[in-house]
């Protein structure tokens, strides 16, 4: 079966629900309480022991091999324009995020501004922090950041949903 992986995650989302449903029915049939006076097998709930393992052992097996299938997928393709696989990308891009965060901090800073708290009444002492970069330069800096992570998100998010892969279970 060929499927991209857009498709790939929602299916490990699915099979990941099937799973939770399972194992929650499984918690709630596999003991049950009868009272003494209780015909016991009347208020017996509906389980199958072996039933129920071989299905969870059969779910986690195909969520083992489409995550797998996937990693495969993402460590062996080349995002186009920029040189590197996805799982390189999936690096990258927090990397480009953390550098925006702190460039738009550096952007917005003032070249001389008062420090507060640093001085009392019985000092007449005022401080002042200065910038020691270019602040022209990191606000360049920062929409060179905001497009190059807009860049790969786009192309990310074109392999997602357009490049399909071969899925076997």
């Amino acid at each position: 079966m060929k499927m991209t992986s857009s498709q790939a995650h929602k299916l490990i989302r699915q099979l990941g629900d099937e799973l939770k449903t399972l194992e929650a029915r499984e918690a709630k049939t596999r003991t049950f309480v009868a009272a003494t006076v209780e015909d016991i097998e009347s208020v017996r709930p509906e389980y199958d022991y072996d039933a129920t393992q071989t299905a969870i052992i059969e779910l986690q097996n195909k969520i083992r091999k489409v995550k797998h299938r996937l990693n495969v997928f993402n460590a062996t393709t080349v995002v186009p324009g920029f040189d590197m696989t996805i799982d390189m990308m999936l690096v990258y891009m927090p990397q480009l995020t953390h550098r925006k965060s702190r460039l738009a901090n550096m952007k917005t800073a003032m070249p001389k501004e008062r420090m507060e708290g640093c001085y009392s009444r019985s000092s007449s002492i005022i401080e002042y922090s200065y910038v020691n970069y270019d602040i022209d330069k990191a606000n360049a800096d920062y929409l060179a950041v905001s497009d190059e992570l807009a860049r790969a998100q786009t192309a990310l998010d074109l392999i997602n949903s357009t490049v399909e892969f071969e899925l076997d279970f």
